[in-house]
């Protein structure tokens, strides 16, 4: 029992360092490239779609 709390424990600091490093180094892309919510969500649904975005 003492073990697999111990290896929980490295899962989480492991996954927590991950995601620290994962925020400092990639940057939030849609609040840093477009100023609206429709904006966004353009792009997001043009992308996922292939569609050009409808400039709505």
């Amino acid at each position: 029992m003492v073990l697999g709390r111990t290896l929980w424990k490295i899962i989480a600091i492991k996954l927590l360092v991950f995601l620290v490093v994962l925020k400092l180094f990639f940057p939030n892309f849609l609040n840093t490239n477009f100023a609206t919510d429709q904006q966004r969500a353009d792009y997001v649904l043009g992308n996922i779609t292939g569609l050009p975005a409808t400039g709505r």
